[in-house]
């Protein structure tokens, strides 16, 4: 018996041992916060208010920095911007001062002074060693939450893609998260997501969200600029279920649509920052916040109206008119005939965005194009092919 016990014995001991040797700790977990989580996938459409809800908000706004002669809620020093193309960065603000640096696209950068067309800026170099220096800011997308932060963000595709076409997932694109979108801003102290639109553009969504705030509503903005590698990916996984997938294909080619008015290849105005998937919200609560000198709104809790789809259904469900229109003309969508399934939500979505200068895709009723600035961004060659990660906001002053 004892050539058998002497192993069990010995095994034993290495157990104990085992045991008793100290243990790796485990991963830390890091939470964002705020914590992304899918909305739900009804919403209930709240009676439009029959006067303003929160008749307050624009005179907060107003006397906080519009008086001021600024052209956003909060001051566009200290917020991120990013070169839309590889851009210049000079010793002054002039086209014929020294050649500095030359800024790869998507490159973040705050924003430190504004001289007329110039914008001064400063961002690290890969060695950790700031640089700064003058840039044209005709040639910049700008980060939305830093200089309306009124407005409600919610990137789905950041952590929980939406898209479907009639209810069915796009494989591999569904419930995923198709880049990286938001990190921790310095303007508000808390995790926010990046927002980029061409500076330009930026102007119109804040006409639109004063025009809301002032009937006590808000924008929701799904989405801005969508990078071009993260684009494709879907627009290739979407043409692989339309292919496959005959109810799909049938709730899209019918009355005159057809794929591409759902989905464009790159690049496509997300990808230049000349267009916002977005919704409209009442806005129940809100606060007002400090950011550095200024005070901002703060929407604490909504609720979106009732749309005739859900965000990011590829499908004539999305569809507001009874035949696509021309999508690059300015007022051929006047002309279109509202579908029966369009509600009242949408229709004030579309109001507060044409006033602002923003046109209405036929095919979804989320998504709106700023045409003009869109032929700018394509004759300064502005095609997205970049991700962007980092913010470099700090307080206004």
């Amino acid at each position: 018996m004892r050539p058998v016990i002497a192993p069990v014995l010995f095994a034993l001991f290495t157990l104990i041992l085992i045991g008793c040797r100290p243990q790796a700790e485990p991963p830390g977990i890091i939470t964002i916060e705020p914590l992304p989580v899918p909305p739900p996938p009804f919403v209930v459409d709240p009676p439009p208010p029959v006067e303003p809800v929160l008749p307050d908000l624009p005179a907060v706004i107003h006397r906080n920095y519009l008086l001021e002669g600024g052209l956003f809620e909060l001051p566009v020093i200290g917020a991120t911007a990013f070169a839309a193309v590889r851009l210049n960065l000079r010793e002054s603000a002039s086209i014929t001062s020294e050649l500095l640096f030359t800024m790869d696209a998507g490159q973040p950068f705050v924003i430190l002074e504004e001289n007329g067309e110039w914008w001064r800026v400063e961002f690290p170099l890969s060695d950790g060693w700031p640089v700064s220096g003058w840039v044209m800011k005709r040639f910049t997308m700008i980060n939305l939450p830093d200089i309306i932060p009124s407005l409600v963000f919610n990137n789905t595709n950041t952590f929980y893609s939406l898209f479907r076409s009639s209810g069915f997932d796009v494989p591999g694109i569904t419930g995923m998260a198709l880049y990286h979108g938001w990190d921790f801003n310095g303007r508000f102290e808390r995790y926010e997501f990046i927002m980029p639109v061409l500076y330009a553009t930026a102007h119109k969504v804040m006409a639109a969200q004063q025009a809301a705030l002032a009937d006590g509503r808000t924008l929701v903005i799904y989405e801005a600029f969508r990078p071009h590698d993260a684009h494709e990916i879907v627009f290739a996984n979407f043409l692989q279920l339309f292919n496959t997938n005959a109810t799909v294909r049938e709730n899209i080619q019918r009355d005159g649509f057809s794929l591409i008015r759902f989905l464009a290849p790159s690049p496509y105005t997300h990808q230049r920052g000349t267009a916002v998937d977005v919704t409209l919200a009442r806005i129940l609560n809100h606060d007002i916040r400090i950011a550095g000198n200024f005070s901002y709104i703060h929407v604490t809790e909504y609720i979106e109206y009732q749309m005739q789809s859900p965000m990011h259904e590829l499908s004539l469900a999305s569809a507001i008119f009874v035949e696509p229109v021309v999508s690059h003309d300015l007022d051929a969508w006047r002309a279109g005939v509202f579908r029966d399934t369009v509600t009242e939500g949408t229709r004030l979505l579309i109001d507060y965005m044409d006033r602002a200068g923003f046109t209405p895709l036929s095919s979804e009723w989320w998504h709106f194009n700023d045409i003009p600035n869109t032929d700018d961004a394509v004759w300064m060659g502005s095609v997205g092919r970049f991700n962007i990660e980092r913010t470099y906001s700090r307080p206004p002053w």
